[in-house]
């Protein structure tokens, strides 16, 4: 049985440097609600691949820059 990877993000910093955008200004944006928002970036949910590029496209970054993924396979 393969070991599950983690998927980490950065939208903390990008909120930060978009002037403190709130993670309610965000799910508006992206049509989410804070609270989800708020389990993405602890960690706790992984968002479905059309929400995480709309996150990436509200920061004008590429999805690579927002969502990283770690295998959890050892080699």
């Amino acid at each position: 049985m393969a070991n599950k990877g983690t998927i980490t993000n950065n939208i903390r910093t990008l909120r930060f440097f978009a002037n403190e955008m709130t993670q309610q200004a965000l799910a508006e944006k992206v049509g989410a609600s804070r609270q989800t928002i708020l389990a993405i970036e602890a960690g706790k949910y992984s968002p479905s691949l059309d929400l995480a590029f709309r996150i990436a496209e509200v920061f004008g970054v590429p999805i690579g820059e927002v969502f990283g993924y770690t295998s959890g396979t050892k080699n």
